[in-house]
């Protein structure tokens, strides 16, 4: 993807990669799923251990690379998935990096670059090894001090129903959490690229699992702005470094 982005910069055509570069989650998000992608993860599975190593530096070396080359959006370092969003809809980005909310998105404010607006699973940071993408999702719960617990457990399976999930695929591009919906000819039509969805959701990642993720993301977040300033060992050690005090609850504001 950098190679095709530096081409179609000498033939002076749009030419950037949109991502969140941002000192935010999605910074975070982004080089989780590089660690993943890389065959390595940020902590343990029971959260007790900073795992990072040469994963790490290979997913450090690639944003990197991205965030120093022509690929690069100027405003790399402080753009969210909306303005990424945008910038591929004005025509200045040859590729994003984002959810699929951008598909219903560009089919209403774009039509006619719509018509060329396709996809493809996300790249792979070893080659013939798919991404492993890091999902999110929304965690519905009824609280045990609601007054009308039936209605709102009512409600939750409302939002979860498969009509609905339909809608929210459809209009809003959220991707559905029943498996069977991908083989559901409903979406196909709005949805032409359900079956590569569900191939990134088999074989995803999910955020670093602790207690104190936020501390985690923040720390991460911190020493990957601007992702031009990455220095892949050197970050990696800092990571190291501000992870440990984190999981033992040191040093929580970096």
């Amino acid at each position: 993807m950098i190679s095709d982005a530096e081409q179609l910069a000498k033939e002076g055509k749009p030419h950037y990669i949109e991502i969140q570069g941002a000192q935010y989650e999605g910074t975070t998000v982004w080089f989780n799923t590089m660690v993943n992608s890389a065959g390595g993860t940020v902590l343990n599975p029971d959260a007790t251990k900073v795992t990072l190593g040469a994963p790490a530096v290979k997913a450090l070396s690639v944003m990197k690379q991205l965030a120093s080359s022509p690929a690069a959006d100027p405003s790399l370092s402080v753009q969210m998935e909306n303005q990424n969003r945008l910038a591929m809809e004005s025509g200045t980005a040859a590729f994003e990096l984002n959810y699929p909310f951008v598909y219903p998105s560009m089919k209403a404010d774009n039509p006619k670059l719509f018509k060329n607006f396709k996809w493809a699973l996300y790249p792979e940071v070893t080659p013939g090894v798919p991404a492993k993408v890091t999902i999110g999702g929304t965690d519905l719960a009824v609280s045990a001090y609601s007054q009308h617990k039936a209605l709102a457990f009512q409600a939750a399976l409302c939002l979860r129903d498969q009509k609905n999930q339909i809608v929210n695929a459809t209009i809003g591009g959220v991707p559905p959490t029943l498996t069977s919906l991908y083989n559901d000819p409903a979406l196909f039509a709005d949805y032409p690229f359900h079956a590569d969805i569900l191939k990134e959701l088999e074989d995803a990642s999910v955020r670093p699992k602790s207690p104190v993720y936020q501390v985690v993301s923040i720390d991460l977040s911190h020493l990957l702005s601007p992702p031009s300033g990455i220095n892949p060992a050197g970050t990696e050690n800092s990571m190291t470094s501000l992870l440990n005090d984190a999981l033992q609850s040191k040093g929580l504001v970096p």
